[in-house]
């Protein structure tokens, strides 16, 4: 998504609150205690429950949940770090959003990248490719690849989708 329309999809809290409600509730709210839907709001991001009174937040269980920064900063940073081609950094994503704190542009850099990682994503199987490289300047005796010393190997691998040619 590009910038411009990202600020449109996300111009307010309001709308930032709305998208995070549908990816929790997408067929409406259930309470994570009855599980039943019929509730009330109570401020901006809270629900109670009719009958057992509990209250839940939007918010709640999420990387959101206890912040004083407002959402649209938080999707700000989302946005930037994952568009960022050659990665992002804490010092990159403190000058964006302009906060005063490297440790708190840390943490947060943390905590995105911690989200963004499938905790039930299963282990690669099928076909896979396997290619190496090495890492470093060019040797003074025009040696390269194997030949080298003093570079780094580095192991890429990724899933195959489409095989072209004969195994």
């Amino acid at each position: 998504m590009a910038f411009d329309e990202f600020t449109t999809k996300f111009a307010t809290e309001e709308q930032c609150r709305d998208y995070l409600y549908q990816l929790r509730w997408p067929e409406g709210f259930v309470c994570p205690k009855c599980e039943h839907g019929k509730a009330w709001n109570v401020g901006d991001v809270l629900f109670e429950r009719a009958n057992c009174g509990r209250q839940t937040s939007v918010i709640a269980g999420t990387i959101f949940q206890d912040t004083r920064k407002s959402l649209k900063t938080w999707f700000t940073a989302i946005w930037w770090v994952t568009t960022q081609k050659t990665g992002a950094s804490a010092v990159g994503l403190k000058n964006v959003l302009g906060f005063g704190s490297y440790q708190t542009a840390w943490t947060w850099l943390h905590k995105i990248r911690t989200a963004m990682v499938n905790p039930g994503r299963s282990k690669l199987k099928g076909v896979m490719e396997v290619d190496e490289c090495y890492i470093g300047g060019e040797e003074n005796d025009g040696k390269r690849g194997r030949g080298t010393e003093n570079k780094t190997l580095r192991i890429v691998l990724s899933r195959t989708f489409f095989w072209v040619g004969k195994l």
